[in-house]
C-alpha cells in the first residue's frame, strides 16, 4: 500500500529519474522507499534490506544512488514530507506502532535513531565552520541565544555554558509584542545563536532583521531550514533533526553545543578554571549547613527630652 502521496515528492522524483540506471536489487529498494514513506521514517537497514530482499549495504548504496548522502538524509526528507501529510496523533501512533510494547525493542529504536542521528551530525560538521563558531563566541562581547519551542532548552543550555566559563551570555525567552524589549541590548559585537530545526516564526525574521541592523553576528543551528535562512546569517551548523519523532528535538544541538563549550574553554584555560572555581565557591557558601548569623543591631538611642 502506498503511503505517500505522488504530488510534491522529492522522494519520488528521484526514484523515477535514477530507476533506469539502478541494478535490479537497488530498484526492489527503490521501489520500496517510494512506496513506503512513512514506514521507512521508522525503519533501519536492515530492517528494510529485509523487507525487500536485499541487504543493509544494498540499502545504503540505493539512498546515495538517488542521491542522498546515506539513508539517514533520506529518511529525513521523508519525515518532512510525513509531517505536512499526517495528523501529529496519527504520528504519535505510527511511532508507538513501531516501537512496540516490548522494553528491548522500544529501546533499542529509540537508540538506534538517536545514534543515527549523532554520526550523521558529526559527519556533516565541518572542522573550518566549527574553528569559525568557535571564534565567533570567543570573540563576542556577549552571546545571546534563541530558541523555539523544544529548542529553547538548547539556547538556556548554551547560556548557561558559556557563563560558567566565564562569558557574558544571555537568552531570550520573550516571543511577540515583548521580544522588543529583549533586542534592544543587542550590539555591533554580539553574537546571535538561533536554536531553529524546523519550524519559522516571524520573530525569527525579526531577530534576524534587527541584528543584521546593528551589524551583529548570527550562527544558527538547523536542519531542514538552513537553506531558507543560509543568506541570513554568518555561519550555520547542521543539527540532524529526527524524520520520526522518536527523539528529542534539541538532541543534536545539544551534543554541538557541548563540543562547542569544550572547545571555548580550551581557547582561555585560566578565565574557564578561575571561573569555575568561582562558582564552585559561591556554591559550597550557599550549602553551608548553619545559616551565617547577620549582625546584630545596635540599639537605636532614646531622643534627648528638650522640654524645658
Amino acid at each position: 500500500m502506498r503511503t505517500t502521496p505522488p504530488d510534491d515528492d522529492p522522494l519520488r522524483e528521484r526514484v523515477t529519474s535514477k530507476m533506469g540506471d539502478l541494478p535490479p536489487a537497488e530498484q526492489r529498494v527503490a521501489e520500496y522507499l517510494r512506496d513506503h514513506g512513512q514506514e521507512i521514517i521508522f525503519a533501519t537497514a536492515e530492517e528494510i534490506g529485509a523487507a525487500t530482499g536485499t541487504s543493509d549495504a544494498t540499502v545504503i548504496r540505493t539512498a546515495k544512488a538517488l542521491g542522498y548522502s546515506g539513508l539517514p538524509e533520506l529518511k529525513r526528507e521523508a519525515g518532512r514530507q510525513a509531517i505536512g501529510k499526517t495528523r501529529p496523533s496519527a504520528r504519535l501512533r505510527s511511532r508507538i506502532d513501531k516501537a512496540g510494547q516490548e522494553t528491548t525493542s522500544l529501546l533499542d529504536h529509540v537508540f538506534s535513531e538517536a545514534t543515527e542521528r549523532l554520526l550523521e551530525t558529526r559527519r556533516l560538521i565541518e572542522e573550518d565552520d566549527f574553528v569559525a563558531a568557535v571564534d565567533l563566541l570567543t570573540g563576542a562581547r556577549e552571546v545571546v541565544s534563541f530558541g523555539l519551542g523544544p529548542s529553547e532548552m538548547s539556547a538556556q543550555y548554551l547560556t548557561l555554558r558559556m557563563r560558567r566559563l566565564g562569558r557574558q551570555a544571555r537568552q531570550i525567552t520573550a516571543t511577540g509584542f515583548l521580544l522588543a524589549d529583549d533586542l534592544l541590548g543587542i550590539q555591533e559585537s554580539d553574537v546571535v545563536v538561533l536554536y531553529v530545526p524546523g519550524r519559522l516564526i516571524n520573530d525569527v525574521f525579526v531577530l534576524l532583521d534587527h541584528a543584521q541592523a546593528v551589524g551583529a553576528s548570527v550562527m544558527l543551528f538547523s536542519d531542514s531550514l538552513l537553506p531558507v535562512l543560509a543568506d541570513r546569517v554568518s555561519l550555520t551548523l547542521t543539527a540532524v533533526h529526527s524524520g520520526s519523532g522518536l527523539t528529542g528535538e534539541a538532541l543534536s544541538a545539544l551534543l554541538l553545543t557541548d563540543c562547542l563549550a569544550l572547545a571555548v574553554a580550551a581557547r582561555d584555560r585560566d578565565r574557564s578554571t578561575n571561573t569555575s572555581e568561582l562558582l564552585n565557591s559561591l556554591r559550597s557558601t550557599l550549602t553551608q549547613s548553619e545559616p551565617r548569623k547577620r549582625p546584630a543591631r545596635r540599639p537605636r538611642r532614646a531622643a534627648k527630652d528638650t522640654t524645658p
